[in-house]
């Protein structure tokens, strides 16, 4: 796993030569001024001037902004008990861009009421990387710990996991207390009484269901009834991060909603235009980015800013084309173009059908394959195997370029013999799991539904394999 160990906080010495150099500038301690000239957030400044540990590159920048180059002397070179407690990131780097609002608003909702935060969407959106972000803004007098539930070899029931928390905490368990029930009871005392924040990434794989019931509650039950008894405490210290491809539908239950206040869900989408240029310009690529039409923003466009996508095709730029976009852009214009030109087409001309469309966003070259293709084709097994009306309705509506009234979603399985409420459960499940984006509602008071940009190219691909384009 790569560590982001370049976090680093500031001795007590060296805050005093930033407080006479910002006084000599006029600066407050959290001037807009300053914020703007070292690119970082209030509340990481805030945590500079706390003695907390912050990313090293931001440390840096808050340094010479206010004129100190040799940032070295500032640093607080102490071995501390805390640094011990910090957990790796694997996901988060130092090429991360953007979000900046996101989680400045996120954090803030962490540090006041909400114990749990939730963050949904689909595959490769940037979920876990957000959530390691926001553990680096949040990091400071927190015992951190994480779990990663998409090893479907290590134990994820709820006594296995609470047991692990619980001695990794330095509490001793004993057999006769290695069931659910005394657990949930010692671990919510050890999270009402202290402060730890805790990542648990890739929930999807805890959650479960059936056709009469519906999908997304836990398999192990106990997990619900934990989350139920953390949110009923009267006062609690702790506070979760959660990252999911699906929605756990026990929080959106009756017994969740006296503690609305207290538990949030942010539904990640790709990065805006602006951070997409910032994540190209801090690659150092040599293509303009200036105009709409230039290789770069289309590709940006292309991909609906999809984070995992687009640092792999950069990472593909640098490496392979050595940093030359119209190297690259010579060799795989033609599946990019073929894509923005069927957009282009349903937007302008209202040529919306595209069934005989074969895009090929994540797989044309072999990097594209392996680390996107396949993530997506997982969620795609996963549908598959759970709910397979869901499967076959995202499938067939894969025919549509753009932004269609989901009641043209719904009569492709009512054509296929589905009843009305088989086919409002099997667009629920698409719902639940970020399959789906809501593109507003038409001049006709109708609901507009699209498919990520992504997802609607495997889908193609499905849909072949199924053997029909559903004309």
């Amino acid at each position: 796993m790569v560590c982001m160990a370049n976090s680093i906080a500031a001795s007590k010495s060296g805050l005093e030569i930033i407080d006479k150099a910002r006084k000599r500038k006029g600066w407050n301690k959290d001037a807009p001024i300053w914020i703007e000239a070292a690119s970082v957030s209030r509340p990481t400044l805030q945590r500079f001037w706390r003695k907390e540990a912050i990313r090293q590159e931001n440390f840096v920048a808050i340094c010479k902004a206010v004129g100190i180059e040799s940032w070295e002397e500032i640093v607080d070179n102490t071995p501390t008990q805390q640094a011990a407690s910090y957990m790796e990131f694997i996901v988060y780097d130092d090429a991360w861009v953007g979000r900046e609002t996101l989680i400045e608003q996120l954090s803030d909702k962490v540090r006041s009421s909400s114990r749990v935060l939730l963050l949904v969407g689909i595959t490769g959106i940037g979920k876990t990387a957000l959530a390691e972000r926001l553990v680096e803004e949040l990091r400071g007098k927190w015992t951190e710990l994480r779990d990663n539930f998409e090893d479907d070899k290590k134990a994820s029931d709820f006594a296995s996991i609470a047991q692990q928390w619980l001695e990794k905490s330095g509490e001793t368990v004993p057999n006769e207390e290695r069931k659910p029930e005394p657990l949930l009871r010692r671990l919510i005392k050890r999270l009402r009484e202290n402060r730890y924040l805790i990542l648990m990434d890739s929930l999807e794989y805890l959650l479960t269901g059936n056709e009469e019931d519906g999908w997304g509650d836990f398999a192990d039950e106990w997990w619900g009834e934990f989350f139920i008894s953390f949110l009923a405490e009267s006062d609690c210290q702790s506070r979760f991060i959660l990252t999911s491809q699906d929605l756990p539908t026990r929080f959106e239950k009756a017994e969740c909603d006296r503690y609305k206040n207290l538990w949030y869900c942010q539904l990640l989408k790709g990065l805006e235009v602006s951070e997409q240029v910032k994540l190209f310009q801090k690659a150092e690529l040599d293509g303009e980015l200036e105009l709409a039409h230039t290789p770069l923003r289309i590709i940006g466009e292309v991909y609906d800013g999809h984070p995992l996508a687009l640092r792999t095709i950069v990472g593909e730029i640098r490496g392979s084309y050595g940093g030359k976009v119209s190297a690259y852009w010579k060799a795989n214009s033609r599946y990019i173009e073929e894509v923005k030109k069927a957009i282009d087409e349903a937007r302008n001309q209202g040529i919306i059908r595209g069934n005989e469309d074969r895009w090929q966003l994540a797989s044309y070259t072999t990097v594209l394959r392996r680390k996107v293709k396949e993530r997506i084709e997982r969620t795609f097994e996963r549908l598959k195997n759970d709910v397979y009306d869901a499967y076959i309705l995202l499938c067939i509506t894969s025919i549509y370029r753009c932004e269609v009234q989901e009641s043209w979603w719904l009569s492709h399985l009512e054509d296929e013999g589905y009843n009305e409420e088989q086919q409002k459960a099997a667009m629920q499940s698409l719902w639940e799991r970020y399959l789906v984006e809501d593109a507003g509602i038409d001049d006709e008071d109708e609901r507009l539904v699209r498919q990520h940009n992504l997802i609607r190219s495997v889908a193609l691909e499905h849909l072949k394999q199924l053997g029909g384009n559903n004309e």
